[in-house]
C-alpha cells in the first residue's frame, strides 16, 4: 500500500491523491467535489448511486459530487490510481445526472490529458501550465457529458434540506431530534428520505464530510490532533479510526505524503 496526497496551488483542484491498494475497500461515502480518476494498474469495482460499475486503465472515471459511491479492487492483484478532486467551479453540479449515467469515459485523448496534468502537478514549477491543462481536461469532460436537460430542476425535498443543515452545522454535531424539530419532519422519515435520496444514512454522510474536512486540514499542515477536533471528531484516535476506514491509512501517513 502506498499513498501520496497534496493540495496544489491551482484554483479548482481541491486535492491530488495517488494510491496503491490491494485489500482496502472504501465504504459508501460522498464528496462535495468531483472525483476524476485514472487507473494505472489493476481494476476497481464500485457502486455509484446503487449501480455497479468498473474502472479500468483504458478509461477515465468521473464521480459527481454528493452522490454515494464505494470502491474496492476487482482482483486480488489490487490497483493503483491517481485522483483529482475538482471543485464545482470547474464542473457545475448541473452535469451530475450525466455523470451518474455514464461515469466511465473511454477517450484516449482525455486520459492522456489527465495523465499530463498529473505530471505537471507532481512538479508544479509552472502554475500556468497546470491551469491550462485543467481547462483542456474540463472542456473535454463537458464535451462528453453534454449539456444538462432544460426545464425546471427537480423539486427539493426534506432530504436536501437535511443535507444543507448538516453541512451548515459542520463540524458541530446535530442530533436527529434537533434536525426533525428544525425541519418539521419525523426522525424516521428523515432517515428514510435521506437514504433514498443520497444512498447512505445521515450519520455516515456526516462522517464522510468530517473525514474530507480533516484531510484538507492535514494537507494544509494542521497537526493531526488539532485537525481531529476542528473536523468534529472527539480526538485524534477517533479521527484515526474513521480515517483508516475511509482512506486505508492513518492521518499521519496521509499528511506525510
Amino acid at each position: 500500500m502506498g499513498i501520496s496526497a497534496w493540495r496544489p496551488p491551482v484554483p479548482g483542484i481541491a486535492e491530488v491523491f495517488h494510491a496503491r491498494f490491494v485489500d482496502h475497500a472504501y465504504p459508501p461515502h460522498t464528496h462535495d467535489t468531483w472525483a476524476l480518476l485514472i487507473v494505472d494498474d489493476g481494476a476497481i469495482r464500485y457502486d455509484l448511486d446503487r449501480h455497479h460499475h468498473g474502472a479500468l486503465g483504458t478509461a477515465v472515471t468521473l464521480l459527481p459530487p454528493n452522490v454515494a459511491h464505494d470502491g474496492r479492487a476487482a482482483t486480488s492483484h489490487g490497483f493503483r490510481k491517481r485522483v483529482l478532486y475538482l471543485d464545482t467551479s470547474v464542473l457545475g453540479e448541473d452535469l451530475t445526472g450525466a455523470a451518474v449515467d455514464h461515469p466511465s469515459i473511454a477517450d484516449p485523448l482525455l486520459r492522456d490529458r489527465v495523465h499530463r496534468l498529473h505530471e505537471t502537478l507532481a512538479a508544479p514549477a509552472d502554475t500556468l501550465e497546470a491551469e491550462s491543462r485543467l481547462v483542456l481536461v474540463a472542456d473535454r469532460l463537458r464535451d462528453h457529458l453534454g449539456h444538462p436537460a432544460t426545464g425546471a430542476p427537480p423539486a427539493r425535498g426534506v432530504a436536501d434540506d437535511l443535507r444543507d443543515l448538516l453541512d451548515a452545522r459542520l463540524p458541530d454535531a446535530l442530533t436527529l431530534r434537533e434536525a426533525a424539530g428544525t425541519l418539521g419532519a419525523h426522525p424516521a422519515h428523515l432517515v428514510r428520505a435521506f437514504g433514498r435520496r443520497f444512498g447512505l444514512p445521515p450519520h455516515r454522510y456526516l462522517t464522510g464530510r468530517r473525514v474530507d474536512r480533516a484531510r484538507r486540514l492535514l494537507l494544509a499542515g494542521t497537526p493531526a490532533a488539532e485537525a481531529a477536533v476542528r473536523a468534529g471528531f472527539v480526538d485524534q484516535a477517533h479521527l484515526t479510526r474513521h480515517f483508516k476506514r475511509y482512506l486505508g491509512t492513518t492521518p499521519g501517513r496521509f499528511a506525510a505524503g
